[in-house]
């Protein structure tokens, strides 16, 4: 990469460079998108044991970049809690217990504090508990989220695909005109690129392709999908801000090296994450967990 200096002869070549890079990082999300993206429908599109096992190793790999950057390692206490509460969950959730998928989480959670509250001889400095704790927690919402919405069985496919499109279309959009336009930081002490103009251009495409994929897969009320959308894409973008907070507290880039030189599983779901949890609660609320998509998107 070209440095440039007051000695630079050449002071073009330094925005060539910086183009560059640019474009190499815009070919990576575009790269990735390619694959998980058509991954991610085909799986919610099969639904059933596909879609809970593909949701379970998603979450297995986020309990893992979590544990990597809290303990610097792969932690078994925090792995073993988890994963066997990502395992008991994945079954109750097949079964339609979600509930009881929550509580599995919930004592995986409270394991994992209790294991990692004490020094040991493998592991001679402690942990935190409330992060172990908060890394189940924060899989369990990766896990269950999408699960629970898609086991609706009427509108479980059409839910996913507006969540698909709300995040997907607010990261594109944030991204792009965040570069193309640029101007004052959203929050730099968190993001050192994200701009308030990436924010406001990833709201108004989020809320495009979110309102319009309600429409035309569930028949949702234009007005209402536009306001689900907003709320959702705000979330997802709050989603984001929260794992960069996670990142600079532990002093790290990428939550892990999954796609090279585009971060871990964490880096590509923080958004989806929280939006997704959301639209759990929202659902849920309405209509209960049993048919939270449907509580989502008909009003």
């Amino acid at each position: 990469m070209i440095i440039r200096n007051r000695h630079d002869p050449e002071p073009g070549r330094w925005k060539a460079s910086r183009a560059a890079e640019e474009a190499n990082n815009l070919a990576r999300r575009a790269g990735s998108a390619f694959v998980l993206g058509p991954f991610a429908i085909v799986a919610a599109y099969l639904g059933g044991w596909i879609f809970v096992g593909a949701c379970a190793i998603v979450a297995g790999l986020v309990l893992r970049e979590w544990t990597l950057l809290v303990a610097r390692r792969a932690n078994l206490r925090i792995l073993v809690p988890g994963l066997s509460a990502l395992l008991i969950a994945a079954i109750l959730t097949q079964q339609g217990e979600p509930a009881l998928a929550i509580a599995a989480f919930t004592f995986g959670a409270l394991f994992a504090a209790v294991l990692t509250a004490a020094p040991s001889r493998a592991h001679p400095a402690a942990i935190p508990p409330e992060w172990a704790a908060t890394g189940v927690i924060y899989a369990g919402v990766a896990f269950t989220a999408p699960a629970v919405l898609r086991g609706d069985p009427e509108m479980g496919f059409p839910a996913l695909l507006f969540l698909f499109a709300t995040v997907w279309a607010t990261d594109i959009m944030a991204y792009l005109v965040g570069r193309s336009v640029g101007g004052p930081l959203l929050w730099p002490q968190l993001s050192p690129k994200k701009t308030w103009a990436g924010a406001i251009g990833g709201l108004a495409g989020g809320v495009a392709a979110g309102s319009l994929v309600a429409w035309a897969s569930a028949g949702t009320k234009p007005l209402v999908a536009g306001i689900l959308a907003l709320v959702l894409s705000i979330t997802a973008q709050g989603g984001d801000l929260f794992e960069s907070w996670i990142k600079r507290r532990f002093g790290a880039k990428d939550a892990g090296a999954l796609i090279p030189g585009h971060g871990g599983m964490m880096d590509r779901i923080d958004g989806f994450l929280a939006a997704a949890l959301l639209a759990l609660l929202i659902g849920s609320l309405r209509l209960g967990m049993a048919a939270s998509a449907r509580g989502l998107l008909v009003w």
